[in-house]
């Protein structure tokens, strides 16, 4: 899709929002500076001698733990992301038709930056808790549009509230009060959002994940190069996965899955972008037919995202498993809610991020059953939490947790286990004493109490739970865009945790996910990343590629080069086979032919279906010292690696001639006489011998593909005389 206007927007509009919810935060008395006192005067709630309604005491009082907890700044951008998202799903929403009453919300009948169809279309609005009197009321003042169009929208927000709990929280929640004021000015935010986007650009949902990329873009350029805080590593590490490259990774993973059991499945044919594997020996093949499964069940297949961003990968990944079901003969309108509940996992640290991936989502499902949203759907999809606010001891005091196979213990592992789940993500591993609990814990979180402190305690525990379910599970496909961060960039915790944890890959945390994402895959799964390419050569990664070759041998490797995230630098997307050989030979593309050229992701993805493929086992890589992944080298030249002595063990390698002053030693071999220039001296005997002065010296220059560069000439008169005393005279 074209991308210009939404690149153009949404940096303009995370400034927009967050100003506009900070004004709303000071109207309710929280400023960067401090938080008024709420005083409650009968049906009143008074701040800084402001009257409000009394209702509005318990967002309130949530606003202001909000505040506390994250801080001013940090509450005030992630209540105006919330609304971004809200308004950005909602407009999505009405332009497909999918609001059961039928009405634009944001934008006039004719999808344009006009007054609101649902504002005109009041009286004849029908929404769960809409206060009709009041509407009617409010319409026929005819001076209270403002006032008229809030409470629509909120209205609409809490109606969307059953199928996306995720996106549009319960009524009265804190961010309600920072709704944005002057909706239906010509200016607003509404209409900003409406008049910016055209119509068009909202026919994909990939849409979502372009505006999430480009609304943290102007934060991300802010924390680059600096050691990132915790609730920075989203912004410092996204980056958003061109289509095509998707594709490849959903199809070679999920998809080579299911071609795995079934050769002949018609699902090939819908495949562009999947890579036949290359030929592999005997013994291979009878290693892999060992750890194959001989059926799949398409109810049991799964994959997960570990970090999932705005929901790309999980996007198509819908479209394949909807094509196995297609395939196993499934009827259409069944097929969305069993790959929600059933085949679909995503996780991130970023908690606007997985409310775009699980709206995503759910917009793919309402493509195919038009009932979706009154079916209760329960996504996979989810934000991990930290567990600072969950108080174990309440539990602990008020329940019989022996009742329940539990000890306080295990409480106190699982909040000591997510304690920093918003900086580890998905790399945390849940340790084996705490799996065996987790049913129990399960249980327990599922448990109603009379005590609303202890209710609230057991609320926190549930996601905790789930949370844990999640990163203890193994998967048929694991598929990621990963964060990419230097271990400069670590913060002090996340550096000692992933030293400890994932040594062997800890120079990138890329690396760490790589590690990760094989210890979440089933046996003979599959592992479909996209990362920067210096893995593949660096000796800092040597021990990470020696682990992929051990235990999840590379099955297909695309070397992009420059260009898919622009110029700035390279990249590559691969596909790892779990518990394959280390014989098992993959298959290679490489879309650049000059290292350092960039080319645009079209030029990219048609190399992809016209360069020639490679192929070469995983083991032959260790065959070359440091096993980088040099695909395409010839067998002969591993074989030299293999038989050859090492230039080291025969001569020390050393610097050659230097001079210290280049312009008195040296010359252009046309610049002297012919007759005194040695040219075939052996040695530095025969040289003195021959009362040459000018002897050949190679100096370099610039690229010459096989000869060249014999420009210059050195005086080595004497044996080097002048140039051995040179910088000794007094």
């Amino acid at each position: 899709m074209n991308t210009d206007n939404v690149k153009k927007y949404a940096p303009k509009a995370r400034v927009a929002f967050i100003a506009a919810v900070t004004r709303q935060a000071a109207r309710v008395g929280l400023t960067s500076s401090g938080i008024a006192p709420m005083e409650i005067k009968g049906d009143l709630a008074v701040i800084n001698d402001r009257a409000f309604p009394r209702a509005i005491a318990n967002a309130r009082n949530a606003l202001v733990q909000l505040v506390e907890r994250n801080g001013f700044a940090h509450a005030m951008e992630q209540a105006a992301y919330s609304w971004f998202n809200r308004l950005c799903a909602i407009r999505f929403m009405e332009l497909k038709g999918y609001l059961d009453h039928g009405r634009h919300v944001l934008s006039a009948a004719d999808g344009s930056a006009a007054t609101p169809q649902i504002l005109e279309d009041c009286l004849d609005i029908d929404l769960p808790g809409l206060d009709k009197q009041l509407i009617t009321e409010l319409k026929l003042d005819g001076n209270k549009d403002e006032e008229l169009y809030r409470e629509l929208l909120l209205a609409q927000c809490h109606a969307l509230h059953q199928a996306m709990p995720f996106l549009f929280e319960a009524v009265d929640d804190a961010t309600e009060l920072l709704l944005p004021d002057n909706l239906t000015k010509t200016d607003s935010l509404i209409r900003e959002l409406v008049s910016a986007i055209p119509e068009e650009d909202w026919a994909n949902i990939e849409i979502i994940g372009w505006l999430y990329q480009f609304y943290i873009s102007e934060k991300k350029d802010q924390v680059i190069g600096k050691v990132v805080k915790s609730e920075d590593i989203p912004a410092a590490t996204q980056l958003f996965t061109p289509n095509w490259i998707v594709k490849y990774m959903v199809q070679n993973s999920l998809g080579a899955q299911w071609l795995t059991t079934y050769p002949d499945s018609p699902l090939k044919a819908q495949m562009q972008y999947y890579v036949e594997p290359a030929e592999q020996t005997d013994e291979v093949n009878a290693q892999l037919a060992a750890i194959a499964p001989s059926s799949l069940n398409p109810e049991e297949l799964t994959l997960i995202v570990p970090a999932s961003g705005s929901g790309h990968i999980l996007v198509e990944a819908y479209d394949l498993f909807k094509a196995i079901y297609l395939e196993r003969g499934y009827r259409l309108r069944d097929i969305p809610q069993l790959i929600l509940e059933k085949n679909l996992f995503g996780l991130d640290i970023d908690g606007r991020a997985a409310q775009m991936a699980g709206f995503a989502l759910m917009m793919k499902g309402r493509d195919d059953d038009r009932r979706l949203f009154e079916r209760g759907v329960k996504l996979n999809v989810m934000a991990l939490l930290d567990s600072g606010d969950f108080n174990a001891e309440a539990i602990v005091n008020d329940v019989n947790l022996s009742q329940y196979g539990l000890q306080a213990g295990d409480l106190n592992e699982l909040k000591r286990l997510f304690k920093h789940a918003t900086t580890f993500g998905s790399l945390i591993q849940v340790p084996e004493s705490l799996r065996e609990k987790i049913l129990r814990l399960k249980q327990l979180s599922e448990l109603s109490s009379q005590d609303l402190f202890v209710a609230d305690e057991l609320k926190r525990l549930e996601p905790l739970v789930r949370q844990a379910e999640m990163l203890m599970a193994q998967y048929d496909a694991v598929v990621a865009n990963p964060p990419y961060m230097g271990s400069k960039a670590y913060c002090a915790e996340l550096k000692q945790f992933v030293n400890d944890a994932y040594g062997e890959a800890k120079a990138d945390l890329y690396g760490a996910f790589t590690l990760r994402n094989i210890q979440l895959a089933k046996e003979d799964g599959h592992v479909g990343m996209i990362t920067i390419p210096n893995w593949m050569f660096l000796s800092s990664f040597e021990q990470m590629r020696e682990a992929l070759f051990r235990s999840a041998p590379i099955s297909s490797l695309v070397h992009n080069g420059r260009g898919v995230w622009g110029s700035d630098f390279g990249s590559c997307s691969y596909v790892l086979r779990n518990a394959a050989p280390r014989d098992y030979s993959g298959r290679f593309l490489r879309l650049f032919d000059k290292q350092g050229s960039v080319s645009d992701n079209n030029e990219l993805e048609r190399r992809f279906h016209t360069n020639p493929r490679f192929s070469t086992s995983n083991a032959d890589f260790q065959k070359v010292p440091g096993g980088p992944i040099a695909y395409w080298i010839s067998a002969a030249m591993r074989h030299i690696f293999e038989v050859g002595v090492p230039l080291g063990e025969i001569a020390n390698a050393a610097v050659g001639l230097q001079t210290g002053e280049n312009d008195r030693f040296l010359r252009r071999w046309h610049e002297v006489s012919q007759v005194r220039i040695g040219y075939s001296c052996e040695d530095r005997s025969e040289a003195q011998d021959s009362g040459k002065k000018w002897f050949p010296s190679n100096k370099g220059g610039d690229f010459r593909r096989w000869y060249g560069n014999q420009e210059y000439v050195v005086n080595w008169e004497a044996d080097g005389r002048e140039v051995r005393e040179f910088g000794t005279e007094d």
